[in-house]
């Protein structure tokens, strides 16, 4: 749960005085906003409907809190913490359960919007980890620390790695390789094997650097969407859009991502569920398919003929399940 504005939010805490106020479109603003808040009340509705649909929960949290942005879009000092600090307090007095805590969104690099040095942005992850160690002290399991949740970029990728070699548990980027959503050819880019092999390009490039490194943390495809600016209208969500999907998870495991987020469960033309009555779109069935079918093993696999067939095999989730089952 996060996007462009999660960098800009405050969160509501008892000891913060102020009004608690909601989002205004001002164009003067970075992304179009002012800053917004997220009220404990509307935190606790959310908390409720992710236990209610069994969601595994990985929360974005304010990076930009306490740095100034300059003309280029650079932001500079150190991270402020105290209110992220506050929430994840919050959550754990109130027994909500959360998967992970993802520093950012899509600051890294040339950022979209404002952006980070990889040397800042370590430090910043490292006060996270520090917060999360603390705060679930006697846990068995704490949550995750995630980062940095935008597009690779390989040398920042690779510096910021190497700076947090046991601070950082998921390596999460971003991938939008169709291009934009109002682009007249993206029927034919979808459906031209050629134009979809260069999405395997950012798989490629964050196994590399992971493999090189000494770091146990992992790639995820934090957020995926096909094409950004909300996709196409009876494209992105129909099913045409499964020959893109599909592909991406497979391609994904290939390179040994270990989790791939979609966007979104709801919004844009890019949804699982229809916006308006909730529907399932083509794609929600494809992801259901490959949860119940696809285990975890995956299989190298290839194919000889044309190049309209893809081809990508896994051990079966039953499968699987029978194996761990059998007695030493």
């Amino acid at each position: 749960m996060g996007g462009t504005l999660q960098d800009k939010v405050i969160y509501e805490t008892k000891d913060d005085k102020s009004p608690c106020a909601s989002f205004v479109k001002n164009s003067s603003e970075m992304f179009g906003f002012s800053k917004g808040c997220l009220p404990m009340s509307r935190w606790d509705q959310l908390n409720v409907f992710f236990k209610k649909a069994g969601a595994m929960v990985v929360f974005g949290l304010n990076a930009l809190s306490g740095k100034t942005i300059r003309s280029d879009g650079s932001a500079t000092g150190a991270w402020n913490s105290s209110n992220a600090e506050s929430l994840i307090r919050y959550t754990v007095n109130k027994g909500y359960s959360i998967h992970g805590w993802e520093l950012g969104n899509e600051l890294c690099g040339t950022g979209v919007g404002a952006k980070v040095a990889p040397d800042q942005y370590a430090s910043d992850v490292k006060s996270l980890e520090n917060i999360v160690q603390n705060i679930y002290r006697g846990f068995e399991v704490k949550p995750l620390v995630i980062a940095p949740g935008g597009f690779i970029d390989t040398n920042w990728f690779a510096q910021l790695i190497q700076r947090t070699p046991k601070s950082l548990q998921v390596v999460t980027q971003h991938i939008y390789n169709l291009g934009p959503g109002n682009d007249n050819q993206l029927i034919n880019n979808i459906l031209d094997p050629s134009y979809l092999d260069g999405g395997a390009q950012p798989f490629r490039d964050l196994e590399a650097i992971l493999k090189n490194s000494a770091t146990p943390a992992v790639a995820w495809v934090g957020e995926a969407g096909g094409a950004y600016n909300s996709g196409q209208n009876l494209v992105t969500n129909s099913f045409v859009n499964a020959f893109w999907y599909l592909d991406q998870l497979g391609m994904a495991s290939s390179y040994d991502t270990k989790t791939y987020c979609r966007q979104t469960l709801i919004g844009g033309n890019y949804g699982l569920l229809n916006t308006a009555t909730f529907v399932p779109n083509p794609d929600y069935y494809g992801s259901l398919l490959w949860h119940r079918l696809m285990g975890s093993n995956v299989l190298s696999t290839s194919f000889s003929g044309t190049t309209g067939v893809r081809a990508y095999a896994h051990c079966s989730k039953q499968s699987r399940q029978k194996e761990n089952k059998l007695p030493e």
